[in-house]
């Protein structure tokens, strides 16, 4: 079986890392630089870096934020937000990013997946995916959850998939923010429906929340979060070694 990876979320705004509930009332939480500087010592898995609101504001992600913090860490390092052709992900990736998440520019033309593949390889692409539940199923959204689609996750996941997507990232927009817990149920639907890795996010508010989530098989590969470990109610080694002592395979 292979490690479960813990990967803390840095979701910028301004140039400085901040958090919200179910993605309203938006506050900032620190620095980016220093915070992937810790969580890198604390020897998290990977870090993702999410410029949230580059979409919305019909921008490119700061490339020159991505520079610094690749300076200051030895992890897997993904980076999305405002990335819409292959020329963005280039220059995130020659700026320090290991890897590309791409959402929004993906939902409205899924053939960027493809191209992405064709110049980079399907290793370097996640597909994040934010839906919130309607009627009792997950309907995709864009631009930073504020735009509702028609795709549902699990037929647009499947899809990203074929069209070349080496990750899922899924945030529960019902559970993003608020402690609650993962949406467990939804990663083991998606593992049963596709064959790459899945990242799961929203709802994590205690160490007992992502022991629950990586317990579960099928399910998510990775548990990924930010309040818990940016407010210090816990520490990656300490989770790890929670994770270990329930015989589920992490790195330490």
């Amino acid at each position: 079986m292979y490690a479960k990876r813990i990967i803390p979320c840095l979701d910028i705004r301004d140039g400085k890392t901040v958090k919200g509930i179910n993605f309203k009332g938006i506050t900032s939480v620190g620095d980016p630089v220093e915070m992937a500087r810790r969580y890198s010592e604390q020897m998290a898995d990977e870090l993702v870096f999410l410029d949230i609101s580059a979409t919305l504001e019909g921008r490119k992600t700061f490339a020159s934020l991505v520079e610094r913090i690749s300076r200051e860490i030895n992890i897997p390092f993904t980076v999305g937000g405002g990335v819409s052709s292959v020329e963005d992900a280039d220059i995130l990736l020659q700026a320090g990013a290991d890897k590309i998440s791409i959402n929004s520019a993906a939902v409205k033309n899924p053939q960027l997946i493809c191209e992405l593949k064709e110049k980079f390889g399907s290793q370097f692409i996640v597909v994040a995916i934010d839906a919130k539940k309607v009627n009792g199923e997950y309907i995709v959204t864009t631009h930073g959850g504020s735009r509702f689609t028609e795709r549902k996750l699990y037929e647009w996941a499947v899809e990203a998939e074929k069209l070349g997507a080496g990750e899922i990232l899924f945030t529960s927009m019902d559970c993003d923010g608020t402690k609650q817990g993962y949406d467990c149920q939804a990663y083991t639907e998606l593992a049963r429906l596709v064959n790459i890795p899945i990242i799961a996010s929203g709802g994590a508010g205690s160490i007992d929340d992502i022991v629950e989530l990586l317990s579960h098989e099928p399910g998510a590969d990775a548990a990924l979060a930010a309040s818990i470990f940016h407010y210090g109610s816990v520490t990656i080694p300490e989770l790890k070694k929670v994770l270990k002592d329930k015989n589920i395979p992490v790195r330490i």
